[in-house]
């Protein structure tokens, strides 16, 4: 049990060092972020991003720091990885549905199979998640019968599924056409303004600047500035982050 309370971060970092053999990936990161807050983590590719929120689920081990959620140490031995995920939700950037599975079905599939929940109230849940992310009447529809922005959206419902305190997003949007980018990103922005904290890796700086509270820049694995989005947007401070940025915008 912890004591965490809402007025403390939701998540909290401190000093999160992460190798993969002799590369050093994230190098001294720390971030707090207040439960339903939106969070944007933005820089280039290879800055350490995907990784960063794979450890918040520990989908990704840490060699030194801290990372926990709603007080809980993430990486203690003893932590059950079921129940951080279940309060830790993540979207990635490919869909990873069963293809042989209805979409329904896909969203059914870890509340019954992994939380043993009544089959009957996990479809109720369903259906309703499924009509929340706009695609009432595909229920019964196949991954290969949708197109990429609706498997997205099946994605994030299935996360939903399981009912998280916490949504971790890593580029989502990364490979979809133009023209269904729009409606994963209308989806995520209806979950903000749920209230639905979300930490998301994004490379969409319109919808970044739009919906953030707070924007990380990261390169070569430390966040070089961060800050809400009319000021880091407008009034960057660091060379890095105005290079980028010219690149970007």
């Amino acid at each position: 049990m912890t004591n965490w309370t809402a007025d403390q971060p939701i998540v909290r970092l401190r000093d999160v060092h992460k190798s993969y053999g002799q590369v050093e990936v994230l190098r001294g990161i720390s971030m707090d972020v207040m439960k339903g807050e939106v969070i944007c983590i933005i820089g280039p590719s290879g800055s350490g991003k995907s990784t960063l929120i794979r450890c918040i689920n520990a989908l990704n081990d840490i060699q030194a720091g801290s990372i926990q959620v709603e007080g809980q140490e993430v990486h203690d031995p003893r932590l059950d990885k079921l129940a951080l995920r279940r309060k830790v939700g993540m979207v990635f950037q490919q869909y990873n549905l069963f293809p042989h599975k209805t979409a329904l079905q896909n969203v059914m599939m870890a509340p019954v199979k992994v939380l043993k929940e009544k089959p009957a109230e996990v479809e109720t849940r369903a259906r309703a998640l499924l009509k929340k992310v706009r695609l009432e009447g595909k229920e019964n529809h196949y991954p290969g019968e949708l197109s990429g922005g609706q498997q997205q959206r099946v994605a994030i419902a299935r996360s939903l599924a399981m009912r998280p305190d916490v949504m971790l997003f890593d580029e989502v949007t990364a490979a979809l056409d133009p023209e269904t980018v729009k409606e994963v990103l209308v989806t995520i922005k209806d979950l903000a303004a749920e209230g639905m904290t979300c930490i998301l890796v994004t490379h969409e700086m319109g919808f970044a600047r739009e919906v953030a509270d707070h924007i990380y820049f990261t390169d070569r694995g430390v966040i070089v500035e961060h800050g809400p989005p009319a000021e880091f947007f407008t009034q960057a401070k660091d060379a890095r982050t105005r290079d980028f940025l010219d690149q970007v915008l």
